[in-house]
This record gives structure tokens, C-alpha cells and sequence, in this order.
């Protein structure tokens, strides 16, 4: 067993020491491989079309950014303001959102293109821009920094599309916040429209009511002739009490006749309706909210988008030491197959 063992290891040297030979005395073809491969790589990397990255970050917007979104929210008219999270949570939404980047892909990228990339088929050309405008969200689970990059050949158009893009999902966010307050001010304001119409309702009904009580009593104040209140001092506030007392007829015909009048002739019950006023500001002041864009944030940018003077694509210095390294086992590969036919036409 133990002798085996030395043949098979001194057969693998053999067969080792003859490669190495083979290789050397065909070294000029391992060289011009090499050569060769390293030319082809040195020329792509040199002519390739640079490829340059913009990129931007945006986090969540400050109290101060919202503070106009929360403007007349209150528990007490039970409306919760909005924190930060609730309106940065809308902005990364529009961020990832599929409509934007179809958006941003009919009206941005499409237009770029020349004639002959736009006859393309419109899913492969969409499987590019995937690849051309990336929306990263955070790394961390702590993180709430999320990051668009954008590649292309031009350095001010990376730039410019990083910026626009970031825009565009500010400016969905905000609107969409905008409409959110507007239609939430909207039904505020009808349902308390509702109570003020209710409220007034209920005044002159019981405006009528109080007519009909009045006149009720004053029949029975003429049919016994009593003209004015008897002078008796004893549990006044009964006898000339309100009109919803039993004895409002005490009160003598010709007050009576006066409050009737009085009562219908009112031209309006507003002054005498319980919580009308307050209703009424509230409701002047719903239909009259309105949310300045200009006035609001729902993000902020982590610094500036900076011009890309330096291209991520290619890389030089890789694709020559990889162009090398190919060519050199190519050249070697050659060499081993042109050594193996070459042994088995001999035997």
C-alpha cells in the first residue's frame, strides 16, 4: 500500500514537471494571449461610455416643517395632530410608490432616449431605468435615511434626476396631505352646518311652543279680566314665573299680549339659541382652512446632491488586472490542449 502511494505521488509530479515545461517552451504563445486579452480589456476600459452616480439622502422633517398641518388641531375639536412620523410615513410612501417611477419613466427618462433606444420593447426599456434610478431605503431598522441614486452618462443629468425625483415625491406627499386636511375640513364643516341648522330649528320650535303656551294663557288672563299681575308678594317668582309655570295667566293680559307680539315679530331666534355662537365659529373657521404648500415639509435632504466628477463605471485599473489574468489562462489553456493532442497524435 505504501509503495502505491509513492508511485501515484511521483506520477503527479511528472505530470506537473511536464505541464511546466510544455508551458515554457511555448511561453511567446502564453505572452501574446496575454497580451492580447490585456489589449482588448485596456481598450473597453478606455473607450466604455462612463457610467456616473449621483445620490441623495432625505430623512423625516422637523416639529416646525408640519407645524401648518396641525394648524386647529386639537383634542378638543377631536382631531389628533399629526406627528412627524405620520406625514414622513406618506413622503416614503410616494417615494417607492409604482406610479411615480412609471411617471418619472414616461415623462423623464423616455424623452432622454434616442429615436432608435424609444423602438425598444417597453418592458426592456423599463428593466433598464429599474436599474438606472434605484429608491433605497434604510439600512439599519433604526435608520429612517433613505437614499435615490441615479447612474447615467452624463454627471448633470444624474444630478438633475436624483433632485427631481425627490421633488416630485415631496410635492405628491404634500398634496396629498393638503387634501386629506381639505376634506376633513370639508366634513367638519358640514356636520357642524348640520348642528347650526338643528340648533336653529330647535329655537324656533320652541319659539312657537312658547306662543302657543302665552296665548293659551292670556285666554284664561281675559276670560277672568285680569289685566296686570295682583300685587301679592308671597311666591312672586311662581305667579309672574315663566311661561312654562301654571299660573303664567297671573301675569295680567297686557304683559302677555306684549310677548306674543314680541315672540312674532322676532326676526331672528340666533341671540336666544344655546351654543349657536360657538357653533358658529367653529364652523367659520373649517371653511375657512386652508393650508399654504409653501408653508410646509414633509422631508428634508441630507445635504446637497453633489456633481459626480468621477465615474463608478468601469473600472480601470480591475478590468486591466482581470484582462491580464484571463489572458494569461487562455494562453495557458491553449498551451495544455495543444500539448495533449500533440502527445496523443505521437502515441
Amino acid at each position: 500500500m505504501y509503495v502505491d502511494s509513492n508511485k501515484e505521488s511521483g506520477l503527479r509530479d511528472f505530470e506537473f514537471e511536464r505541464f511546466i515545461r510544455a508551458v515554457l517552451r511555448q511561453k511567446f504563445i502564453v505572452i501574446i494571449f496575454t497580451v492580447l486579452v490585456g489589449v482588448a480589456a485596456a481598450a473597453y476600459a478606455f473607450l466604455a461610455t462612463p457610467v456616473y452616480e449621483a445620490k441623495a439622502f432625505v430623512v423625516p422633517p422637523t416639529q416646525n416643517d408640519i407645524a401648518n398641518f396641525n394648524y386647529g388641531r386639537s383634542r378638543d375639536l377631536d382631531l389628533s395632530p399629526y406627528s412627524v412620523k405620520d406625514v414622513y410615513d406618506i413622503y416614503t410612501r410616494r417615494l417607492q410608490a409604482e406610479s411615480l417611477r412609471r411617471d418619472f419613466f414616461n415623462r423623464v427618462y423616455l424623452p432622454s432616449l434616442s429615436a432608435d433606444e424609444r423602438k425598444h420593447s417597453q418592458d426592456v426599456l423599463y428593466s433598464k431605468f429599474s436599474q438606472v434610478l434605484r429608491v433605497v431605503p434604510p439600512l439599519k431598522e433604526t435608520s429612517d435615511r433613505y437614499s435615490v441614486v441615479v447612474q447615467s452618462d452624463n454627471p448633470e443629468q444624474a444630478k438633475e434626476w436624483v433632485a427631481a425625483y425627490i421633488a416630485q415625491a415631496g410635492d405628491l406627499a404634500k398634496n396629498e396631505m393638503i387634501k386629506n386636511l381639505s376634506i376633513e375640513s370639508e366634513v367638519r364643516a358640514r356636520n357642524l352646518e348640520q348642528q347650526i341648522s338643528s340648533a336653529r330649528e330647535n329655537s324656533r320650535k320652541a319659539r312657537e311652543d312658547s306662543i302657543v303656551k302665552l296665548g293659551e294663557a292670556l285666554r284664561i288672563a281675559e276670560s277672568i279680566g285680569l289685566e296686570k299681575p295682583p300685587a301679592i308678594t308671597v311666591n312672586q317668582s311662581t305667579i309672574a314665573g315663566g311661561e312654562s309655570g301654571q299660573l303664567t295667566y297671573m301675569r295680567g293680559s297686557k304683559a302677555l299680549k306684549a310677548e306674543i307680539e314680541n315672540l312674532q315679530a322676532r326676526k331672528s331666534d340666533d341671540p336666544f339659541t344655546d351654543r349657536l355662537r360657538d357653533l358658529q365659529d367653529k364652523y367659520n373657521f373649517f371653511t375657512g382652512l386652508k393650508t399654504d404648500a409653501a408653508s410646509v415639509s414633509v422631508y428634508r435632504q441630507d445635504g446637497d446632491v453633489e456633481l459626480p466628477d468621477n465615474p463608478i463605471k468601469p473600472n480601470k485599473a480591475l478590468i486591466l488586472i482581470l484582462g491580464v489574468i484571463s489572458g494569461f489562462i487562455l494562453g495557458v489553456a491553449f498551451v495544455m490542449f495543444r500539448s495533449f493532442f500533440a502527445s496523443k497524435s505521437n502515441s
